[in-house]
């Protein structure tokens, strides 16, 4: 059975960081995209980062870039999201997904596109609030 677990989500300061995991299990040794996505309420879902498949390419949305990293950690099965300078707008719902195996994306728009994505995790919490 596939699972994604999220973890870290918290309160924190602007300009604090958080660090979020994703723990992945049922997944086969096939490469596949997994990443990050945020939403807000009334707000559609935002792709924040992603690994893609074997090639290993990284999507990193705009509002994001020189402030978040994404990495992974194979043998764990887990995948991270390292976030620096936190702004207020930073804060939302932040899931974990993870596309088919052998999936990859090739374009930015593919990469930020949920649709492309297969499995969800149930979500973590980042308030970034004074």
């Amino acid at each position: 059975q596939v699972q994604l677990v999220e973890s870290g989500g918290g309160l924190v300061q602007p300009g604090g960081s958080l660090r979020l995991s994703c723990a992945a299990s049922g997944f086969s040794r096939d490469a596949y995209v997994i990443g990050w996505f945020r939403q807000v309420p009334g707000k559609e879902r935002e792709g924040v980062s992603s690994f893609s498949g074997s090639d290993d390419r990284t999507y990193y949305a705009d509002s994001v870039k020189g402030r978040f990293t994404i990495s992974r950690d194979n043998a764990k099965n887990t995948v991270y999201l390292q976030m620096n300078s936190l702004k207020p707008e930073d804060t939302a719902l932040y899931y974990c997904a993870a596309g088919h195996p052998g999936s990859r994306f090739l374009t930015r728009a593919q990469a930020r596109d949920p649709r492309r994505y297969d499995y969800w995790g149930q979500g973590t919490q980042v308030t970034v609030s004074s």
